[in-house]
């Protein structure tokens, strides 16, 4: 795939039109204020049916499952180019790019609701745990978070980590808290990480993970935590003592596999940070633009200096590789394909670095202006920093790489 044809661009001008009346005149509330996006985010998946066709493929997906038909995993490339495949991860994509475009931190929200906690169920669940968790999810009738990081583990989410399940005749006993929770303090459903104490030594222990609903008793949740950026995201802490939760809360229902399972996750949210990074970076060059050609400094639109025109041309060349890393997930949904966690992290490395410069550079054009709240460059420059953070950090990705390209020892 080497661009849009045209039903993605009609898709992506239905989109923006929606973005454009709903999300850009609430942006002041929901960035600057405490207004949840829910709301707006279920307008618009109704809108353009979103999680309508979700949860139709998840009933579908199901009822293979009770007729117990084994989805054939593929190892190499489809025979024929599926285009139905590529356009679904099309569709996927595109209300990714044009809401980051005013808001990455609604990406956010609405990605570890209907993403990480409603897969991390899908992948390993029961068909009753299935029924009983997912559609709700799917649809944002329920809000979901996945709770993985710790105050003392960040990029060690596994070797550090404390939370526990503790055996208690059919059923466990939780404890432990989390923190930087995507969507937590508003979480109707959460997908609780923690490691089995049998009395050895924590190294040991294996990973479980446990579905919770946001109002069990002993669970307790954070108000929103104050950050630097994506304000559109509640992020909190969740607290649990003493929580006791029977086995059909364990996903699975069975112990082990909860490790690779998470880390399967990493993977998807990687190669997701490349639609962000487009939005971003489409929107930054857009207001770039219209800036230089208005912005009359020395008696000229300041556009006519080379320092400037360096900094658009910049702008556009970070625009069209990342575009191309877009047009490559597609193309690889076509074929049956995905990248494996390096080129992931690659992908990642290079889209969140590339938002990050180009949303700076954004800033410095606009000088004093660009720092203001009132310009939109000010909230994009901050929200696309934590590209570089959340789903591993740049230092991550690049110890990933190199360790796929050294190869074992």
């Amino acid at each position: 795939m080497i661009e849009w044809s045209e039903q993605h661009r009609q898709i992506r001008g239905f989109v923006r039109k929606f973005v454009e009346a709903e999300v850009a005149p609430r942006r002041e509330a929901i960035e600057f204020g405490d207004e949840p996006p829910y709301d707006v985010l279920r307008k618009m998946m109704q809108t353009f049916g979103v999680g309508d066709m979700a949860k139709a493929q998840f009933e579908k997906d199901l009822a293979r499952e009770k007729a117990g038909e084994v989805k054939e995993k593929r190892t190499g490339r489809r025979e024929k180019f599926s285009q139905g495949a590529a356009d679904a991860m099309a569709m996927r994509i595109i209300p990714i790019i044009e809401l980051s475009r005013y808001s990455p931190g609604m990406v956010t929200a609405l990605g570890v609701s209907m993403g990480l906690t409603a897969n991390a169920i899908m992948k390993r669940g029961t068909i009753a745990q299935k029924e009983r968790f997912v559609p709700e999810l799917l649809t944002l009738e329920k809000v979901g978070a996945w709770a993985i990081t710790e105050p003392g583990s960040g990029s060690d989410a596994f070797g550090s980590m404390k939370s526990t399940a503790k055996r208690d005749g059919d059923g466990y006993v939780l404890n432990g808290s989390k923190t930087f929770i995507t969507n937590g303090p508003w979480a109707d459903t959460i997908v609780f990480i923690c490691k089995l104490d049998e009395g050895n030594p924590p190294a040991e222990r294996q990973i479980l993970s446990f579905v919770l609903d946001g109002d069990t008793p002993g669970l307790t949740k954070s108000k929103p935590l104050r950050k630097m950026g994506l304000h559109a995201s509640p992020t909190g802490e969740l607290f649990l003592e003493d929580v006791k939760v029977g086995k059909d809360r364990l996903i699975g229902e069975t112990e082990g596999g909860s490790r690779q399972g998470a880390k399967s996750t990493f993977t998807s949210e990687r190669t997701g940070v490349a639609a962000m990074a487009l939005g971003i970076v489409e929107r930054c060059l857009e207001l770039s633009l219209d800036y230089a050609r208005t912005r009359v400094q020395f008696g000229r639109p300041i556009g006519e200096f080379q320092l400037i025109q360096l900094k658009l041309a910049e702008m556009q060349v970070a625009k069209s590789n990342i575009e191309n890393l877009v047009f490559r997930l597609i193309e690889m949904e076509g074929w049956g394909l995905s990248m494996d966690i390096a080129e992931a992290s690659a992908c990642k490395l290079y889209c969140a670095r590339a938002a990050m410069n180009v949303a700076l550079e954004a800033v410095q054009l606009f000088g004093g202006n660009g720092y203001m709240a009132e310009y939109q460059v000010e909230q994009l420059c901050r929200d696309a920093k934590v590209l570089q953070i959340y789903g591993g950090t740049d230092e991550i990705q690049i110890s990933q790489i190199a360790r796929s390209l050294l190869g074992p020892n």
